[in-house]
């Protein structure tokens, strides 16, 4: 699963200001409070002073929205560094009272059983920084919850090395991950027909494989074709994440093949297998809030609903991650990477090169997958080898080591097969030297894989590609 790149925050919601200047009105608290760009001089000060207002709350609801839409407009404006400061002022003058969680927690220590449940709730109040509150204030803004979560994107490229940011963005994505709880999303099918808005978003946020303008995204909306997205009621026009696939017949091996818009319409009636090729999380700012799983098992009940004779749910994934382990592998000299036999093959066909028996030899050429000697050779080896790093290589934690295996493997699937040069796009070479993986989605085994995979870390593996990682 790849994370789209977005514009940024300032172009994404650029007439926000003007719509929180109409909510502000003429309410008292609503003012402008003319910060320097970069929030210098005593602008902290006032800041503030601003942020303790909004926190106590006078004058009711309208006040209360006017003094947040104020805070917001003044964010807005701001240069890179003011917004640092503005989120630094939240973050280090807003942050939980130390003393009295020192003495919330000292009660609770000597509470008897009894007094134990209210010096509990005490010690959770004490926790709970203001801050949160006024973060929660700008989701009752128009396009409030939007601002936040571009907000938190935002804070999540600052937060490293700053404690106290940090920690605000924590406090962001507590917040988000109820407000986005998977019952509150809509699942949609997005067509043609649906709006031009969310078209365009669509090309701008797929960064797996790249969408070449409105003839490609017509392509990928086709009758053997869909396209499911979910969406929150306060952001109905902003995907959060989507998923495309193609009706097929049979497992598909190429992304290209699959991808070409030349290629004749299949008849989605005689398909008998759903290809999930695409799936993209839209917004940066809910990075870590995961609903991906949930989405691929509502459109396998969508398109089983639809298509009754779909009897296979698989992927026609990436491997990101490959390429880059395997090079730092072969920079350390290929330890235990060939066997004698690969040893001697690869010697045969790099006899020239300066390496012999170098497979860092034969991939350093770009070209190497044009010519028919090289691949053939490389075939067996690359094959093996990222059977081994999808099946065998793991994390720190004891979990797949590439991100999109990680992904699938956690929502149940099993590594079904690998497809030697699948994806013979510049991406897809740099990546896993163009091979691609089938992740297969079967009903009866989701739950059982997904235990043993969260439990023990345990990879759910097709015979065939168990045997390659042996070699």
């Amino acid at each position: 699963m790849t994370h789209a790149v977005g514009t940024s925050l300032l172009e994404r919601i650029k007439g926000l200001a003007k719509v929180w200047l109409d909510v502000a009105g003429s309410a008292k608290g609503g003012e402008t409070l003319h910060f320097a760009h970069d929030l210098s001089g005593d602008d902290p000060e006032r800041l503030a002073a601003q942020m303790r207002a909004c926190l106590d709350a006078k004058g009711g609801e309208v006040s209360a929205r006017a003094r947040a839409s104020a805070l917001g407009r003044e964010y807005l404006a701001l240069s890179a560094d003011g917004r640092r400061r503005f989120l630094q002022v939240m973050a280090d003058r807003f942050g939980p009272d130390r003393a009295r969680v020192d003495a919330a927690i000292a009660t609770l220590a000597a509470a008897e059983d009894a007094a134990r449940p209210a010096a509990e709730q005490a010690l959770r109040a004490a926790l709970e920084p203001p801050r949160v509150r006024l973060l929660a204030q700008f989701n009752a803004l128009p396009e409030g919850i939007k601002f936040l979560v571009d907000l938190r994107a935002e804070l999540a490229g600052m937060g490293t090395g700053d404690p106290g940011l940090a920690a605000l963005e924590a406090d962001l994505k507590a917040l988000l991950t109820a407000w986005f709880d998977v019952g509150f999303l809509e699942l949609s099918r997005i067509t043609w027909r649906s709006p031009a808005v969310i078209l365009e978003k669509l090309i701008a946020y797929e960064a797996v494989h790249a969408i070449q303008g409105w003839d490609d995204l017509k392509n990928r909306l086709d009758s053997d074709r869909r396209l499911y997205a979910f969406f929150h009621p306060r952001m109905p026009d902003e995907p959060l994440i989507f998923v495309e696939v193609a009706l097929v017949r049979g497992l598909a091996g190429n992304v290209q093949e699959l991808l070409d818009p030349t290629a004749p319409v299949g008849d989605p009636a005689q398909a008998d297998t759903a290809i999930f090729y695409s799936i993209n999380n839209a917004q940066r700012g809910l990075n870590g809030i995961s609903f991906g799983n949930f989405l691929i098992k509502k459109v396998v009940e969508e398109l089983g609903r639809e298509f009754p004779r779909l009897t296979t749910f698989a992927t026609l994934s990436p491997i990101p991650g490959f390429a880059a382990w395997l090079n730092r592998r072969l920079a350390a000299g290929e330890p235990g990477l060939l066997n004698a036999a690969e040893h001697h093959r690869l010697g045969q066909v790099s006899h020239g090169l300066g390496a012999k028996g170098s497979l860092k030899a034969l991939l350093a050429d770009p070209a190497w997958h044009q010519d028919a000697l090289f691949a053939e050779a490389l075939q067996p080896v690359l094959t093996r080898l990222a059977a081994r790093y999808l099946t065998a290589e793991k994390n720190d934690r004891g979990k797949a080591l590439d991100p999109v295996a990680q992904f699938h493997l956690s929502n149940g699937a099993r590594v079904e097969r690998l497809n030697w040069l699948a994806d013979l796009s510049r991406k897809g070479l740099g990546q896993s030297f163009g091979l691609m993986v089938n992740y297969l989605y079967k009903p009866d085994e989701i739950e059982a894989n997904h235990e043993a995979y969260v439990g023990t870390g345990r990879v759910a593996v097709s015979g065939e590609v168990r045997a390659l990682a042996k070699g």
